[in-house]
């Protein structure tokens, strides 16, 4: 994706989206993808409704990037790190439980993400003011035969390079 958001202003959004219609197995694959190539520092906003295959695509990422084990939802912990083989980490946030946007310093917020960090967040709208300027916002949308999600990138800022399905739309 070529950077078309040069206007004035960090974390101005880049115009040009990508969509693609995907089956939970392509869903899969490709985070699975995104996970084994993207290199850190990087944050991925997780937007979708309950349901909608955040985690499904998180776990995905973590696997790509090579995390072993059980990955278990944030939701009740908020946060868990996964160390990754190539010296990098994951770090996998749940906000749906909180109830103030200021909750996240707790978190380390502030560090995030750190510059061997690879984040993904779910429900990021609990704290949109504060959702740092480079950043991929990836929205997941559960089409009405629930048989495959529709998804959408878009690049905020400058964040690094992700592997993108061919534009659908």
């Amino acid at each position: 994706m070529s950077g078309s958001g040069s206007g004035p202003g960090a974390g101005s959004l880049e115009r040009r989206l990508i969509y693609a219609r995907l089956d939970e197995e392509q869903l899969i694959a490709l985070g699975e993808r995104i996970g084994h190539e993207v290199s850190p520092p990087l944050f991925l906003a997780l937007r979708g409704d309950l349901g909608a295959g955040k985690s499904t695509f998180a776990r995905a990422i973590a696997r790509g990037a090579g995390v072993e084990g059980e990955i278990p939802s944030p939701t009740f912990n908020l946060l868990f790190r996964y160390p990754v083989p190539r010296g990098a980490q994951i770090v996998h946030i749940d906000l749906y439980r909180l109830d103030d946007p200021e909750e996240v310093w707790e978190l380390g917020w502030a560090e995030l993400p750190a510059p061997d960090e690879i984040v993904m967040v779910e429900w990021p709208e609990r704290a949109e003011v504060l959702l740092p300027p480079d950043r991929w916002e990836i929205e997941l949308v559960e089409t009405e035969s629930g048989e495959a999600r529709d998804v959408e990138f878009r690049r905020v800022g400058n964040p690094g390079p992700l592997p993108l399905p061919e534009e659908a739309g």
